[in-house]
């Protein structure tokens, strides 16, 4: 196995992966794979051997040996080793596919954690002299990812038709500033801005301009809209870093920067734009992802919803309050 992952199966799919895909893959290869499947034979792995992995990484996975790793860590580990193979069966070096029959555990998502518009709104105000203010707002009123942000390219801006397409993603890849293309395959849409977004994108581009002047043949002229002073691009972990002290200073309760897509997209799905909408403009693969993640704002809408259908098809409520009236001529007996 150890033979089969780190030096065939890792480097084939390497062009074919982002390179921070490749790299998660190979941690968790080095990390938990190699140190407890790495002497088995790849011909003679069995489920029950994945069964028992499983059970020693929840128990015993954490690299500082503290403890396990969390159930959604162990089924990542699980993906990544039925793709790994799913590819060795594919190639012909096994008849079947393993992880198949094996039972990783259930991985449960955490209670998501997120502002509502009435505390997006003082986090913004609080900002509001901030060098970089036209960029939280993109944060708030687009749902973007962090990478996509600061990826984001002054000729991918559309100031005339107040859009944007989105067409790379900066991260951090073994501690190295990556450009990759946006996480999902699918052709995203180009995203409309709001009159308010879009003013403050033209006025940081003026602060950029000046900025480039100060600092003269010491500006990198990276085309990006989101920079350091000196026109490199910015550390997307700095700005995680910003965004928890600026929200503690603005005094809201503690999320990533990440919930802050959640918060926008639970938000517009509360105001009844429909879920191809949201999903189409959060660039997510397909709609059923949109609804599966923020399925803690449908309840809601479905009773918003019922008692509209029933009242179109039963009539109004009578204006006596009384709701065995309801759908019923004043009068009318049965």
């Amino acid at each position: 196995m150890k033979e089969y992952l780190v030096d065939e199966w890792l480097p084939a799919i390497k062009a074919s992966v982002k390179e921070s895909t490749h790299a998660h893959y190979r941690r968790n290869v080095r990390q938990h794979l190699v140190p407890r499947l790495g002497a088995q034979r790849l011909s003679t792995l069995s489920p029950a051997a994945l069964d028992a992995m499983y059970a020693d990484l929840l128990a015993n996975g954490r690299a500082d040996g503290t403890g396990g790793l969390a159930p959604k860590s162990v089924k990542e580990v699980h993906t990544i080793l039925h793709k790994a193979l799913h590819d060795a069966v594919r190639w012909g070096r096994i008849g079947r596919n393993p992880a198949d029959l094996a039972e990783p555990p259930t991985a449960r998502s955490p209670e998501m954690k997120i502002w509502s518009a009435e505390q997006l709104r003082p986090f913004l105000a609080s900002l509001a002299d901030d060098r970089l203010y036209a960029m939280w707002l993109l944060f708030a009123t687009t749902g973007m990812r962090r990478g996509e942000v600061l990826g984001l390219r002054w000729r991918d801006v559309d100031h005339r038709n107040s859009r944007i397409q989105i067409m790379q993603a900066l991260n951090v890849v073994k501690y190295k500033l990556v450009f990759s293309e946006p996480k999902t395959n699918k052709a995203r849409p180009s995203v409309a801005l709001d009159p308010v977004t879009s003013g403050a994108l033209r006025s940081h581009r003026a602060v950029q301009a000046a900025e480039r002047l100060a600092w003269g043949e010491g500006w990198t002229d990276s085309g990006l809209v989101f920079t350091n002073e000196d026109g490199t691009p910015t550390n997307p972990q700095r700005i995680s870093r910003l965004f928890v002290r600026s929200a503690d200073r603005a005094g809201l309760p503690a999320i990533r920067l990440h919930d802050v897509r959640h918060s926008y997209a639970s938000a517009v799905l509360a105001a009844n734009v429909q879920a191809k909408v949201v999903s189409e403009r959060l660039g997510h693969a397909n709609m059923a992802i949109t609804l599966d993640t923020y399925s803690h704002v449908l309840p809601a809408l479905q009773e918003d919803d019922a008692a509209k259908v029933a009242a179109l098809i039963l009539g109004s409520p009578q204006s006596d309050g009384d709701p065995g009236n309801f759908g019923q001529t004043k009068g009318r007996t049965s």
